[in-house]
């Protein structure tokens, strides 16, 4: 019998499946401390891993370790979790929303026919959401709002357009309708991380989780989201490695166990092979299908660096 570090929903769904079929037992971390502990492990070990993306511009930032704390990770996977993070193993879940990635996924899926989170976000790049959401400049005959600081090309109503255009969805290109949608949710993120970190006084806000996918229009709009309503004091930051936070986090959680005597050549090594990619922002994430019998299959995933 093999036993694995695995957290998340998925450790408890499927535990039972991976120990008939592949003789595998999960050995559970807590989703939100193994979350925390990536984090911390990836910026107190990885150069260059934390970074801003506004206007097209990717910008790596400095973190000095003596000055990490506190700060607000918002992990942003099917829903949305808002963690103020004090030290190493003291966090606290501030907020969150149940707007998040599952949510842009489900109503994606219903809207435009996609069959997955990579092809929804692939239309969403081709797309124009201002041919459906109402903009301040719709309202205002094509001016700005300057006496509140809007500009004309400010978001006024989330798919708003959909109302007085007389068509029906199908009337719509569903590109369209993505964009439309990845705007909606992101700005909402961003518009709720920084309220709760100016509610507790955090300086930096970290975005993490597997629906940035890397996605340079993602990062974008919640960067706007943030800089908007902080006039500009506060930036959004991202990190390279955004979709493992809880595995690495998971890993780091051997040690003093029974079943592993001596893992800090392992952990040597996976400190190495993040490191690897220090100076190379390409990732690969591999789907593997594990086939076990009568045609029944496991999906998992080699990411590589």
């Amino acid at each position: 019998m093999m036993f694995q570090k695995a957290t998340g929903g998925g450790a408890f769904k499927f535990a039972d499946l991976f120990k008939e079929k592949l003789g595998i037992v999960f050995d559970k971390e807590d989703e939100m401390h193994s979350l925390v502990c990536g984090v911390n492990f990836l910026l107190k070990t990885v150069p260059r891993e934390a970074f801003t993306y506004l206007d097209g511009q990717k910008e790596f930032v400095q973190i000095d370790h003596n000055d990490l704390y506190p700060y607000l990770l918002v992990n942003i996977g099917s829903g949305v979790s808002m963690i103020k993070v004090d030290g190493d193993g003291k966090y606290e879940r501030i907020s969150g929303t149940s707007l998040g990635g599952g949510t842009f996924l489900g109503l994606g899926k219903l809207l435009t026919k996609c069959k997955s989170f990579d092809e929804l976000l692939e239309l969403s790049h081709q797309g124009n959401n201002r041919v459906i959401d109402m903009l301040v400049g719709d309202i205002y005959g094509g001016t700005d709002y300057s006496k509140i600081g809007l500009s004309s090309t400010a978001i006024a109503s989330s798919f708003g357009k959909a109302i007085s255009d007389g068509k029906e969805l199908e009337d719509y290109q569903p590109e369209d309708v993505a964009r439309s949608l990845l705007r909606m949710i992101s700005n909402n993120i961003g518009q709720i991380a920084y309220l709760n970190a100016l509610r507790f006084g955090l300086k930096r806000i970290f975005f993490g989780g597997f629906f940035i996918r890397g996605l340079e229009y993602t990062m974008d709009t919640i960067s706007v989201a943030v800089h908007f309503w902080s006039r500009g004091e506060a930036k959004a930051m991202f990190l390279r490695h955004e979709g493992f936070l809880g595995a690495l986090g998971a890993f780091t959680s051997y040690k003093d166990q029974s079943h592993s005597t001596d893992l800090k050549p392992h952990h040597h090594t996976v400190e190495r092979a993040v490191l690897k990619c220090s100076d190379d922002d390409s990732f690969r994430h591999i789907p593997v299908t594990a086939n076990v019998n009568d045609g029944e299959a496991i999906e998992c995933s080699i990411n590589l660096v």
